[in-house]
C-alpha cells in the first residue's frame, strides 16, 4: 500500500508544479481517475483547466486527445467514422478523437445536443458504434470536460442524462493574488507543462485503479451511502435527487479517498469528502429552494448534517 501510495502522491506532485494553488482540486481529481470515473470542470475561461488535464496525461504516459468543442462539431469527430477503400472493396474504419486514454472536451456546453449525445455511449459502455459496428476505446479511458457557466455566450445546458456520466464536478476558481504572481513568475521564460515527467504508464494506472476496487467497503458505510442518496430524493428543496449510479459513484470515490489517506478500508469521512462533487450536478432544486434562498452547498451540507454516522469498529 504505501509503494502505491508513494507514486499517486508523485503523480499529483508533479501536476501540482503547473497547477498552483489548487491541491485540492488536484487530489480530488487524482480520486476519480483511480475510481476510474468521468471528470466535469464547470469554470471560467482561463485558469488552468486544460492545463489541468494535459499535466495528468503527461504525469501518467497518457495518450491524450483534444477537441475544441464548437458548433460545427460533428458526431463523426468524436466516434469516428467508415471510408470506403477502393483498393480493397471495403469500408475501412477511421478512428475518432475518443481513441485514445485520456479524451478533453473542451468547453462541452457550446456544441450542439447532438455531438453532446455522441459522447454518452462511449462514457458509459466504452466503445463506439459506427455504421452497426462496435470498436472498444483503449483501456484506461477518462474524460475530461470542461465547459463555461450557464448563460456565458454561445453554451446551452447539458442534458441530465449526460450529467450524470461525469463523476464529479467541480470548479478551479481564481488564484489568491500570492498563487497568481507565482503562475505569472513561473511563465516568464519557460513552459511550465514541459517540466511535468512521466511517474507511470498508462498500464500502471490500470493497476492502481484494480488495487483502488479492492478497498474494503462496510455494509454500514454503505447503508450510509444509500441513506443520504435517499434524503437527496425526498428533501422538500429538491426536484430531483441522485440516481443510483451516483450512489455507486460515491462508494467508488469514497475508496478512491482512502486509498489516498493509505487506508484500505473506507470510513463514513471519506464518504462525506466525496459527496458533494459527486452529487452536485445530479440533483436540481425546485422553486421552493430559490424562495428560501437555499443554495446546492446549503442542501447537501444539511442533508449530510441530518443522517446519523455509522461507528466503523
Amino acid at each position: 500500500m504505501e509503494r502505491y501510495l508513494s507514486i499517486i502522491n508523485s503523480i499529483t506532485d508533479e501536476v501540482k508544479k503547473v497547477v498552483v494553488g489548487k491541491d485540492d482540486i488536484v487530489d480530488k481529481v487524482m480520486m476519480a481517475i483511480l475510481a476510474g470515473g468521468h471528470i466535469l470542470i464547470d469554470d471560467i475561461p482561463g485558469v488552468g483547466k486544460t492545463t489541468l488535464a494535459i499535466a495528468f496525461s503527461k504525469a501518467m504516459s497518457l495518450k491524450q486527445n483534444r477537441i475544441q468543442f464548437t458548433p460545427d462539431v460533428m458526431p463523426a469527430d468524436i466516434t469516428g467514422f467508415s471510408m470506403y477503400n477502393s483498393k480493397t472493396g471495403e469500408f475501412e474504419y477511421k478512428p475518432g478523437a475518443v481513441m485514445c486514454n485520456l479524451f478533453l472536451a473542451d468547453e462541452i456546453n457550446r456544441t450542439s445536443s447532438k455531438t453532446q449525445s455522441a459522447l454518452l455511449e462511449v462514457m458509459e459502455e466504452r466503445h463506439v458504434s459506427v455504421d452497426g459496428q462496435a470498436y472498444s476505446v483503449p483501456n484506461p479511458f477518462i474524460v475530461m470536460a470542461t465547459q463555461n457557466p450557464v448563460g456565458s455566450i454561445g453554451t446551452q445546458m447539458l442534458p441530465e442524462s449526460q450529467l450524470d456520466r461525469f463523476a464529479i464536478c467541480i470548479s478551479m476558481g481564481y488564484p489568491d493574488i500570492k498563487n497568481e504572481v507565482l503562475l505569472m513568475k513561473n511563465r516568464q521564460n519557460k513552459a511550465p507543462l514541459n517540466s511535468v515527467k512521466a511517474i507511470i504508464r498508462s498500464e500502471d494506472l490500470r493497476t492502481l485503479q484494480n488495487i483502488t476496487e479492492q478497498i474494503y467497503i462496510d455494509d454500514a458505510v454503505l447503508t450510509y451511502i444509500a441513506t443520504i442518496a435517499d434524503r437527496t430524493r425526498k428533501h422538500p428543496f429538491v426536484e430531483l435527487g441522485i440516481s443510483p449510479r451516483g450512489s455507486l459513484m460515491v462508494a467508488k470515490m469514497a475508496k478512491a479517498s482512502a486509498f489516498m489517506n493509505g487506508r484500505n478500508y473506507v470510513i463514513p469521512k471519506d464518504v462525506q469528502r466525496v459527496f458533494a462533487d459527486v452529487s452536485g450536478h445530479r440533483m436540481i432544486l425546485n422553486s421552493k429552494a430559490k424562495l428560501n434562498d437555499a443554495t446546492m452547498e446549503t442542501v447537501i451540507a444539511y442533508i449530510l448534517q441530518s443522517v446519523a454516522v455509522p461507528k466503523i469498529a
